[in-house]
């Protein structure tokens, strides 16, 4: 079976199932307590978890909601944006393709869970559905050909943008305008890829109140999920669990003229084939 694992009371839990119908197995109960309870540590631990799920019981599998469950990855040591990674995406922002990822932070507190609700902080609040890396096997000077190697699994995003912040001053300032609290829904679980034949040409999108906002394929990506992270490895440490999104499509709401930016009551719906579903509540 796919290995997918999410997070339910800070514990970590194998998952049966889609999002139509997912259930839930204890990792630590199920293996005896020979795998860990931490999901943090059993991202670390990935090709354990890969192997016993090839025999997991799943006989003690319960029913779960997307309510509740938690944010899948709860503690990452680092968090990577990419910036105008889409080619559609860089034409309706008016910028030229860039030759090198464009990098950028998000920070930890940002983070929230596949169904976690999200303040709206001003006028100018933004959704982008993005794809995201969290990463399995760290490590330096990650060869591209090899990098798939260091991945534990994808996530669905959404890089929630405060624009008025993001473009306050010069340079703009992407890091804190993507950090507010709750702008950072990854979910609705890890989900690994290995067997997966078109994870780097998968389907991703969003809708607003039910209304389709961006519909791509990942193939639109100008640096690949590969070239990615061996990218970041050349300057920096990779670790288990970090987390690494990937760019946002064509289709925001600061790329409509004029801008179509988020309110409270809306709801955004956000889905990566192959993974699953997150919908987040505007408040």
């Amino acid at each position: 079976m796919t290995l997918r694992l999410a997070t339910v009371r800070n514990r970590a839990h194998f998952v049966i199932g889609d999002n139509s119908d997912p259930r839930i197995v204890d990792v630590a109960k199920a293996s005896n307590n020979a795998l860990p309870s931490d999901p943090m540590e059993c991202l670390a631990r990935w090709s354990e978890l890969q192997a016993f799920a090839q025999t997991l019981d799943t006989s003690s599998a319960v029913a779960v909601t997307l309510e509740e469950l938690d944010c899948p990855v709860p503690r990452p040591r680092q968090m990577f944006a990419i910036g105008l990674n889409y080619k559609k995406h860089a034409a309706e922002m008016g910028s030229p393709l860039p030759p090198l990822p464009l990098v950028f932070s998000k920070f930890q507190s940002s983070l929230n869970s596949p169904a976690g609700d999200v303040t709206v902080v001003g006028e100018t609040v933004d959704y982008e559905s993005e794809l995201v890396i969290i990463v399995g096997k760290g490590g330096r000077d990650i060869v591209e050909a090899n990098a798939w190697q260091h991945i534990a699994g994808l996530c669905v995003g959404q890089d929630v943008s405060d624009r008025g912040l993001q473009y306050m001053g010069s340079p703009a300032q992407f890091n804190m305008g993507k950090s507010r609290r709750g702008f950072s829904p990854i979910g609705p679980w890890v989900t690994d890829m290995t067997n997966n034949p078109n994870r780097d040409n998968l389907h991703l999108g969003c809708t607003v109140n039910g209304e389709k906002r961006q519909d791509t394929q990942t193939n639109d990506m100008i640096f690949d999920i590969a070239h990615i992270v061996s990218y970041l490895s050349t300057v920096v440490e990779l670790f288990p669990g970090d987390v690494i999104y990937t760019g946002s499509p064509f289709g925001v709401g600061h790329g409509h003229k004029p801008p179509r930016y988020m309110k409270p009551g809306d709801v955004v719906e956000t889905t990566l084939e192959g993974v699953g579903t997150i919908r987040n509540r505007f408040v």
